[in-house]
């Protein structure tokens, strides 16, 4: 069962655009140092669609040799479906603990065939998989409830913000799952998901994705703290200083949930090098208000 804050790493590449797999090792040992409850590698914010199957293995099993047994490792999958699955055995074959299943390719489809697709990667691995409820793959609470009764799926993450479809489907979960003595833990997979992890938590959802912890440990673990411990002060401080602008910078261009924490890991010290196509960098002008974003937000724990 996973715990406390969780971290998601960027993929650093080089100035030419290798994987960059020294930096990656640094960064996510440092990360790890810092204390999370899991590290999240080779997923939407390590710019898992840019990768091949072989850098996917490689950044897969950086990471597991980096994290040295300290957390669970899980790695994201996703895509086409024969895609998923090479990744999905890449990923057990790199020795990690987990699965991400992140939407399939472009295609919208009806929960029946999401359940069947959820069904088909989680038989390539024994590894307990998290199902990512958002883009093209919106599960309602019928399907939720039938995807959890898979035997290997133990999560369900919901990035579409759509609360009043969660409430229903919490519940609809937990009961399918009633008496089974399955363990199975629900996150806020929203961009930038401290801006409403109030709300979550109100509905039982306590866990979350902190992109910001890539490069502002100190500002993610916090706010963990503060929400855990019910401090409603610090939290929205912390909101309005540094979550709350950081949702602005976000929100100003497609893709910025990645091009932002990569710029944010580079800030912080390590050079983390661009973000693949599709995705744009940030401006140097944009970079400096990311910089002065983060030093409000450290003001307030001055």
């Amino acid at each position: 069962m996973l715990e406390g804050v969780l971290f998601f790493p960027v993929t650093p590449f080089t100035d030419t655009g290798e994987v960059d797999l020294d930096a990656l090792r640094r960064h996510v040992a440092a990360g790890v140092d810092a204390g999370p409850g899991g590290v999240f590698v080779a997923c939407g914010t390590g710019e898992f669609h840019a990768l091949d199957l072989d850098e996917y293995a490689a950044v897969t099993r950086t990471a597991v040799d980096a994290v040295a047994g300290r957390v669970p490792v899980y790695a994201g999958v996703g895509g086409a479906l024969g895609h998923a699955r090479q990744f999905a055995r890449a990923a057990a074959g790199a020795g990690a603990d987990g699965l991400l299943l992140m939407p399939p390719y472009l295609v919208d489809s009806p929960a029946a065939g999401l359940v069947a697709y959820a069904r088909a990667v989680a038989g390539e691995t024994e590894l307990p998989l998290i199902v990512y409820n958002r883009s093209n793959a919106r599960f309602d609470e019928h399907s939720a409830a039938e995807v959890a009764q898979v035997p290997t799926v133990a999560g369900f993450k919901d990035g579409t913000g759509d609360l009043d479809l969660l409430a229903r489907i919490v519940p609809a979960v937990r009961e399918a799952l009633s008496g089974s003595g399955k363990d199975f833990q629900f996150f806020n997979g929203m961009p930038t998901a401290e801006a409403s992890q109030p709300a979550y938590r109100a509905l039982g959802v306590r866990l979350y994705s902190s992109a910001a912890f890539a490069f502002a440990p100190d500002l993610s673990l916090a706010f963990h703290r503060a929400v855990e411990e019910g401090d409603d002060t610090l939290v929205q401080a912390l909101q309005r200083a540094f979550f709350h602008p950081l949702v602005r910078l976000r929100r100003r261009v497609p893709g910025y949930a990645v091009s932002l924490v990569k710029a944010g890991v580079t800030l912080s010290g390590l050079d983390a090098g661009p973000v693949r196509p599709p995705l744009t960098p940030l401006t140097a002008a944009e970079t400096e208000e990311l910089a002065a974003v983060v030093a409000a937000g450290r003001a307030v724990l001055a």
